[in-house]
């Protein structure tokens, strides 16, 4: 049985994981995606402070090829200690 999904593949998809801006959370980040996803492009990782400076979130824009790819991802990235919160 296959899953259902409003999202047509391949398409660019924007994953976005937060958490203490203490840590180097956009290497992890990174390191966790490329798992999945080895061609990363250049330009494609952003990161965003929160106000207080106490937080950070990082997105990283890639070509989703599945549902199940992205939930893989999602799955490494929440596994992690250091990740509070994956979008």
């Amino acid at each position: 049985m296959s899953e259902e999904t409003l999202l047509e593949f391949p398409c660019r998809f924007p994953i976005k994981a937060m958490g203490k801006a203490d840590l180097e959370l956009d290497l992890l980040v990174i390191e966790i995606v490329r798992r999945h996803v080895p061609d990363i492009h250049e330009g494609a990782v952003t990161t965003r402070p929160s106000k207080d400076g106490n937080y950070i979130a990082v997105t990283v824009i890639i070509e989703a090829s599945s549902k199940q790819q992205l939930d893989a991802i999602y799955q490494d990235l929440t596994d992690h200690p250091y990740v509070l919160m994956a979008l």
